[in-house]
């Protein structure tokens, strides 16, 4: 049984996803009500999955993911941020802090409970290609020059790189293993060795960093 947190500042929001995830059979070990219980709570529970407001009074959940992320011991929980609009710069934030994706709060219920299942299941990015919509709306525009890179983008291979870029522009394992005629386990191991030397807990996290070193181009707008 898959252990939830859920985080909102609306108590009937609230109480309906922990109803709603109860009645699909997952555990709820916890409620809360702004960032800075989320994070008490987080270190409490130890949930898996996290569904995170990012809008809450005191401390947001943009910081509350970042603390709770920088505070797991192991195995970090996966973090699916509940937002109203999809092109939100406070949901770019989060995703590149470690969030695992993202959830528009009204999404129907039956999604809802699937997302919860891909991400506890470690397949780690939702819906990539509203991810690349969100991160191409507020990454560098084409014209600026990107953020330097990591040290350790140094250490991968060149297939490791090769990798990076597909991922960043929203291809699925699958597609990616087509692309390189390669099997989806071996797509998969590559991108567990390249997140692991750069760092990276999420897919999404993945995706920002090939806009950051310049990999893959925003779209012109």
């Amino acid at each position: 049984m898959i252990r939830v947190l859920v985080v909102d500042d609306q108590v009937l929001i609230r109480a309906g996803l922990a109803a709603l995830l109860r009645a699909a059979g997952l555990e709820v070990v916890g409620e809360a009500a702004d960032g800075e219980e989320a994070v008490r709570l987080a270190a409490a529970v130890r949930p898996e999955v996290i569904l995170m407001d990012i809008r809450m009074p005191g401390i947001s959940g943009i910081t509350a993911t970042e603390r709770i992320l920088a505070a797991a011991e192991s195995t970090p929980p996966k973090v699916l941020i509940l937002t109203t609009f999809d092109l939100d710069e406070y949901v770019f934030n989060a995703l590149r802090l470690g969030a695992s994706g993202f959830l528009l709060k009204d999404t129907p219920p039956e999604r809802l409970i699937a997302a919860i299942h891909t991400v506890a299941s470690g397949d780690i990015l939702l819906a990539p290609i509203a991810t690349k919509r969100l991160i191409e709306a507020f990454a560098a525009p084409p014209q600026e020059a990107p953020v330097s890179p990591p040290p350790a983008l140094d250490r991968l291979t060149s297939r490791e790189t090769e990798v990076l870029g597909l991922v960043g522009h929203a291809l699925s394992n699958r597609e990616i293993a087509e692309r390189l005629s390669v099997s989806e386990g071996t797509v998969k191991t590559h991108l567990n060795r390249l997140m692991a030397k750069l760092g990276l807990t999420s897919r999404a996290q993945v995706v920002v960093l090939s806009y950051d070193c310049g990999l893959v181009k925003p779209a012109a707008r």
